[in-house]
């Protein structure tokens, strides 16, 4: 894709198209090939034997090998191939070795390899061998594994073991073999060279330690011995039974530890690293003693209800078998928690090797944002320009950037930023800084000259920052421009009027700022491609909001570029990782898994929040816990930002399936079994057809992504004369009625390895993507409930990975040491509170929705432990029912002076506090294998009470309402700070109802307590213990809200008027109340007294 000729703006629906303000193209830059055969060993070319035909080496697996290092390894070495370790045999105008008369009597090479007696198929497969030799030697192959047939790869490992040997550079080598025996740059790193021979020494740094070039260390001798037993064990596991075969003698596979490593190159790309046995083993047992515990705490409360307190009672254990339930949902998806860890280097061994054209997979990146008044423009440019700076290939990334709003301001500072990118990108990049967006890079308060060894650093720096510095005025100079809109409406340069100056009612826009040949920086080196996009909307259409516009943006792309991968990131959650791309590839392209996952989730990570973490804005429970527990069964679950998605998963196909063992006969069964199995056999018989026929049917409905997909060069204007197993499962119809009426997207719809045609014109496919983002264009088609981003909640996110995971698929969750995104959060209450609504909304939206996994997705690839999870995500916001109730009860216990547990015996009390030893265990092992501290654990215990009695209830209230009377909800976008040094954000008070329901319970208790202890002391000391219980329990609620209580204060004590007119009113009526109740005045058990009718004077 070319860079457009400007914005193009349009609506296929009014066949309008419009083109503004041309551009002019600049031409292709030449990539390099490197396609020579060399010997893997030294580097130099093979070379021909008599006849032109290559040397081959090893006529097993043909690794390239020049003659001269075969013949020093016949010599000195163990005299076998480093690939498949077998013995080398002689070659014609070799001299003999030891073991060479064991072999062959002829001096004919013909004879000894025996390809006279081989049919072509062989000389087919050992040409085809050398073909797939390309690898660096002791590092492997750049293939996928899985395109190696299985006779060519090595059942052993090579010879390094899949490292550079012992860290030492080829070029920091003392050894160099002489030119005689084909020097050059032929270097050896073997012990004990022939004393015949002279030994060159290359010449050394004196300023450099001789251990550096590996001469004379005492270190490398040891090295080379440690190497040599490996190879010889290597060879005794090979001859006792190929013991590096998958699974291996014990089932571990090649992943023992005890085993030598395969070539670099072929090895995994990631690894799970599960928790400690001695940190997780304990958590379990106490998950089960709880559970026991449980079991034997609610047998009590049932058989002992309180007579005098009877619906305070039954209230009670309603709320706590509530209580129990939720915590279930939430406890058992955290029973197989798991880490990870990625291997870049082999990444780059494999796709990315220097000097050649790089294989890794292309990724599509989505910014979204709506409203630049709400999002800043500055936000959303660092957001941007960290994205055109990441560490990947350039000609591999394509940034689009989905602005909502059809703002001009958005539009004006995208423009801005890609000018800004020329000059940003070189810098990053020349200079490896991290982060890469430049406001939290200049913001930092590190020793910027760390592992900075280049001079023209900081002058470089000072002259980036003050580009940076008018960058910002510019943008911050839009901005104010943008505060007052002209009457008539915002013009373009050329005097052409905004086509999205009505927000509800504009065309479709595109403008390709930097394109594939039409973007260069400062130094004119190749640029991202970065796209705006503004999707068309017209009344009456529902657009479905972020999810909409998420679809909108994978049509487009699809289109434009069609990478196999997306990432998709909020405007406010810059790339803080420059390898975040890589660290998703080490999943998405394993050989061994890639093809099964569907996303690779982030974990979220948030500047600019308090150093207490007040509101638990950094959710470390829910990232650090959850999602890792989750992570061991089928995958974390979606959370809208910062993950890079397979395409083809969005699309609604059915995860690959591997063919399956045969079940087990009749004969493998005892001989009372038969019975049963020969007639369930005449019935599968009868069934068989049936299910065939099902089978069928559903993979026509929806194509299977392990199905060979075919080239979009093959497509011309459709689908039309397609002949393959993809077009006979779907006809074009169902194409259509699928994905719409789009025969380009149709087309690139069913390219697994994404691409586009390289002959298809810039114009042609922009009016195309002008079509794909048209309002009407997903109109009796399955997207939104199929296909894409999933309607029908506000989070969507969750709705989206739940579809994915019921398909079959699996997610990964990735943690890098370094994190890979970082946002900003809302540190103000009022705002926390309502993003938390508006999260708790979403679930409400799908659990009364035919999409609640209580219900859906049975069938399915969706296994139990993740269905948990799910209900528990869709079920938490209706705990907020009871939690409301459990937290007036000790209020009204107080004031009552009732209690909603009897008088306990011994026994009782004894399951009492194995409960609450329980709990507390549970918390404090959860704490020692995640690694969460203490401080942000509680932090989140806190925030559940205060978010769950207020946003929470709403969600509940507003959802119903939603469902049952069909009032809508509007969707309110989270103001993004731009600036928090000193936290300004957090002590700024916003009145919201949501303030009503915790200000309320916490004005009760306190109220109750103060009764409570007046009247104890009234009462006299045997009402002290009675009263114990009752002030814990209103305790408990006042330090969880204690959180709410410090904001409600404000800064430094100045507490906002409304606080204090609500907490006069509310103490004003719970005093009335508490008159009415009146529990100071004296119970009397005694008898009635009566008039006895004698007159006593």
């Amino acid at each position: 894709m070319e860079a457009s000729a400007g914005l193009v703006a349009g609506s296929h629906n009014r066949n309008e198209l419009v083109v503004i303000r041309p551009e002019g193209e600049v031409g292709p830059k030449p990539l390099h090939h490197l396609d020579s055969q060399i010997c893997q060993i030294c580097s130099d070319e093979i070379g021909t034997i008599v006849g032109g035909e290559l040397f081959v080496a090893c006529n097993e697996c043909a690794f390239p090998v020049c003659r001269p290092c075969y013949e020093y390894e016949r010599r000195e070495g163990n005299q076998v191939c480093p690939q498949c370790k077998t013995r080398y045999k002689r070659h014609k105008g070799s001299p003999r070795v030891e073991g060479d008369e064991e072999e062959d009597d002829v001096d004919d090479i013909e004879y000894e390899f025996g390809f006279g007696d081989r049919d072509k198929q062989d000389r087919h497969y050992t040409a085809e061998s050398m073909l797939h030799g390309q690898m660096s030697y002791g590092r492997g192959t750049d293939m996928d594994a899985d395109q190696v047939p299985q006779s060519m790869m090595p059942q052993v490992p090579l010879l390094t073991n899949g490292q550079m040997e012992y860290g030492i550079s080829p070029e920091h080598h003392a050894l160099v073999i002489p030119q005689f025996m084909g020097g050059g740059k032929r270097v050896h790193p073997l012990p004990d060279p022939d004393p015949n021979f002279p030994v060159q020494t290359r010449s050394m740094d004196p300023t450099k330690d001789l251990a550096v070039y590996g001469y004379g260390s005492v270190a490398w001798k040891e090295r080379v011995e440690s190497w040599k037993r490996r190879q010889d064990k290597l060879q005794v596991m090979r001859t006792e039974g190929d013991g590096l075969k998958e699974g291996g003698p014990d089932g571990n596979g090649p992943d023992e530890p005890d085993l030598p490593m395969m070539d670099e190159a072929r090895q995994p790309l990631s690894r799970k690293l599960p928790i400690p046995s001695s940190r997780i083993n304990p958590y379990r047992m106490i998950i089960i003693i709880r559970l026991v515990v449980l079991g034997f705490f609610f047998h009590y409360r049932i058989l002992h209800p309180v007579p005098d307190a009877f619906g305070l009672w039954i209230t009670s254990v309603i709320c706590e078998m509530w209580f129990a339930f939720s915590w279930v949902l939430d406890q058992f998806p955290k029973w197989l928690p798991i880490e990870r860890e990625t291997y870049l280097d082999r990444l780059s061994l494999r796709y990315d090797k220097e000097g050649q054209p790089s294989e890794l997979a292309a990724v599509d990146l989505f910014v979204s944002t709506v409203d630049p008044m709400k999002e800043p423009p500055l936000i959303t440019a660092n957001t941007v320009l960290s994205i055109l700076a990441v560490d990947y290939p350039v000609d591999k990334v394509s940034c689009y950037v989905s602005d909502d709003g059809a703002a001009m301001l958005t539009f004006e500072a995208l423009s801005e930023t890609s000018e800004f990118a020329r000059k940003w990108v070189p810098f990053c990049k020349k200079f490896n800084i991290e982060p890469r967006a430049p406001e939290w890079y200049f913001a930092q308060k590190i020793d910027y000259l760390k592992d900075k060894v280049q001079t023209s650093f900081v002058k470089e720096r000072r002259a980036m920052k003050r580009e940076y510095e008018e960058f910002k005025v510019r943008i911050n100079a839009l901005v104010a421009k943008a505060q007052k809109v002209p009457e008539e409406g915002w013009t373009m340069q050329d005097g052409t009027p905004w086509p999205g100056n009505n927000v509800r009612d504009h065309p479709g826009m595109i403008q390709v700022f930097l394109g594939h040949n039409g973007g260069h920086d400062v130094d004119g080196n190749e640029l991202p491609r970065l796209v705006y996009v503004s999707r068309e909307k017209r009344p009456g259409f529902n657009h479905h909001k972020k999810a909409g516009a998420m679809n909108a943006l994978v049509r487009v792309s699809a289109v434009l570029t069609n990478a196999p991968y997306l990432l998709n990131v909020d405007c406010d959650h810059y790339i803080n990782n420059s390898k975040a791309i890589r660290e998703a590839m080490c999943f998405m392209m394993d050989p061994t898994m890639g093809k099964k996952v569907c996303y690779v989730q982030f974990p979220q990570r948030f500047d600019g929040i308090d150093r207490h973490d007040r509101y638990a804005n950094r959710n470390i429970v829910f990232f650090d816990i959850n999602m890792k527990g989750l992570d061991g069964i089928q995958g974390p679950i979606y959370v809208g930002t910062g993950c890079v998605f397979r395409r083809q998963a969005l699309y609604g196909y059915d995860a690959p399936v591997k063919d399956k063992t045969p079940g087990r006969t009749c004969n493998c069964l005892p001989k009372w079994c038969c019975c049963e199995c020969c007639a369930s056999r005449k019935k599968n018989k009868k069934t068989k057809t049936k299910q065939e026929k099902k089978k069928k049917k559903k993979k026509s409905k929806r194509g299977d992504a392990s199905i060979p997909m075919y080239h979009l060069e093959d497509i011309e204007e459709g689908v039309e004369g397609i002949e393959n197993e993809k077009s006979s499962l779907m006809s074009q119809k169902n194409f259509e009625k699928k994905f719409g009426q789009s025969p380009v997207f149709v087309a690139s719809a069913l390219l697994e390895d994404g691409g586009v045609p390289q002959n298809a014109s810039a114009a042609s496919l922009l009016k195309e993507a002008i079509h794909v983002i048209s309002c009407g264009y997903e109109d009796k088609t399955e997207w939104g409930k199929e296909v894409g981003w999933i309607y029908g909640s506000v989070t969507e996110d969750i709705l989206t990975g739940f579809k994915m995971h019921c398909h079959g698929w699996r997610s990964i969750y990735c943690v890098p040491p370094r994190a890979a995104f970082k946002g900003s959060a809302p540190i103000n209450l009022s705002d926390r509170l309502n993003q938390v609504l508006r999260w708790a909304l979403g679930s409400v939206e799908i659990f009364l929705s035919r999409h609640c996994p209580i219900w859906y997705g049975y069938g399915g690839g969706l296994k139990w432990l993740e269905r948990l999870s799910y209900i528990n995500a869709t079920v938490y916001p209706w705990t907020s029912i009871p939690l409301v109730a459990y937290c007036i009860l000790p209020a009204i216990c107080l004031l009552t002076n009732k209690f909603i547990i009897p008088e306990l015996s011994n026994v009782a009390s004894l399951w009492f506090i194995a409960l609450f030893v329980c709990i507390f265990t549970t918390g404090i092992l959860e704490m020692r294998w995640s690694g969460v501290g203490i401080d942000d654990w509680w932090r989140n215990e806190q925030f559940w009470v205060i978010g769950g009695v207020s946003s929470h209830l709403f969600a509940v209230f507003q959802g119903l309402l939603k469902v049952l009377a069909g009032v809508d909800t509007n969707f309110t976008v989270t103001t993004k700070a731009g600036d928090d040094g000193d936290f300004s954000e957090l002590y700024l008070f916003k009145w919201t109802t949501l303030l009503i329901p915790p200000m309320t319970i916490l004005i009760i208790n306190m109220i109750a307590v103060v009764a409570g202890v007046s009247d104890a002391i009234n009462n006299g000391y045997d009402s002290w213990g009675p009263l114990f219980g009752k002030l814990i329990f209103a305790l408990w609620v006042i330090i969880h809200l204690y959180p709410f209580l410090k904001g409600m204060m404000g800064k430094q004590n100045h507490t906002p008027t409304i606080v204090i007119v609500w907490s006069i009113l509310l103490a004003s009526v719970f005093s009335l109340v508490w008159v009415r109740i009146n529990p100071f005045i004296a119970r009397s058990d005694g008898p009635v007294l009566e008039e006895c009718g004698l007159d006593c004077d």
